[in-house]
């Protein structure tokens, strides 16, 4: 998980690429002021630059930015109509093309995007505060990218909702809801395993929590989450191995850093995971209200490596 970088070092490097950052972001033409955009760059980037991170490495940060993209995002997500005209002449269309590859039915596809469009604009309201996930955009990668990312997940969402429900259906019809309950787990597990694994989960990036939400959980093939997400198959059969390798190595990393030796790490990741208490499913979803995922298939996977 990215750590917090200092604000004072970060408005630093902000001030001195402010000429250049806020000539590409033309934020005046989608309602944001040049104060604005100081506050959302600093905001991002003591967000999402490394505490340890030099000037030279936060300049390179803050350059590679989608600051255009950026800037368009937060003024849709702060409510400015003349953003919201370019978004949607802009991303309106793609949108809708992103969703029907998914759904492959229009008028699934079509409520899947208007689902997407009210999460966007921002149509819940939080203490007072309109709420929309344009707020949560960065910067780093491109805007489309990020948006069908998110549409993805929603599209994960719904279909296990509506798994959870069937499946509750046919459980009472076989009577499988009277059954008696399981026992409690052991707790015999380490902790401190618990503590790094949700540490390790909590931190991926919203299109890993989907592609493993999708695989492991919803039992999609290579080729559906490819589609879903715009991509080769290939490009997902790789992130799944690169996935499974990194989460294994990080949580070996996290378990080290809390005072196991390697052996004693290599040894804490052959536990039985029925004994890891850990709340993968908070972890692995933006929508901890909406997700679910499979502990077993997942942590089995992280044990054993790519294979």
């Amino acid at each position: 998980m990215s750590s917090t970088k200092p604000v004072s070092a970060v408005r630093s490097v902000v001030n001195d690429l402010l000429a250049e950052l806020h000539a590409r972001s033309a934020c005046e033409k989608v309602g944001l002021t040049r104060e604005s955009l100081v506050v959302i760059l600093c905001e991002v980037g003591s967000k999402q630059a490394g505490a340890g991170s030099s000037e030279s490495e936060l300049r390179a940060f803050f350059l590679a930015l989608r600051v255009d993209e950026l800037a368009l995002a937060r003024a849709c997500a702060a409510g400015q109509n003349s953003a919201w005209e370019v978004f949607l002449t802009r991303y309106r269309e793609k949108l809708y093309q992103a969703a029907l590859r998914i759904a492959r039915e229009d008028s699934a596809a079509r409520e899947l995007a208007d689902t997407l469009y009210a999460d966007l604009y921002g149509t819940n309201i939080r203490e007072g505060q309109r709420v929309s996930k344009l707020a949560s955009y960065t910067g780093r990668g491109s805007l489309e990218g990020w948006l069908r990312t998110v549409l993805a997940q929603e599209y994960v969402n719904r279909y296990r909702r509506t798994k959870r429900l069937v499946s509750l259906d046919e459980e009472e019809e076989e009577g499988v809801q009277f059954r008696a309950p399981d026992p409690e787990p052991a707790a015999s597990a380490d902790p401190r395993l618990a503590q790094a694994t949700d540490d390790v989960l909590a931190a991926l990036s919203g299109e890993d929590r989907t592609v493993l939400s999708a695989y492991y959980l919803d039992g999609r093939t290579l080729a559906e989450i490819a589609r879903m997400l715009g991509v080769h198959e290939s490009t997902i059969s790789r992130k799944l191995d690169k996935l499974a390798k990194l989460l294994r190595k990080q949580i070996l990393a996290g378990l080290v850093r809390r005072g196991m030796s390697r052996r004693q790490a290599e040894e804490a990741l052959e536990v039985d995971v029925r004994d890891l208490q850990v709340d993968i499913r908070r972890s692995l979803t933006q929508d901890s209200s909406h997700a679910a995922f499979s502990e077993k298939r997942v942590e089995a996977r992280v044990r054993e490596g790519p294979g």
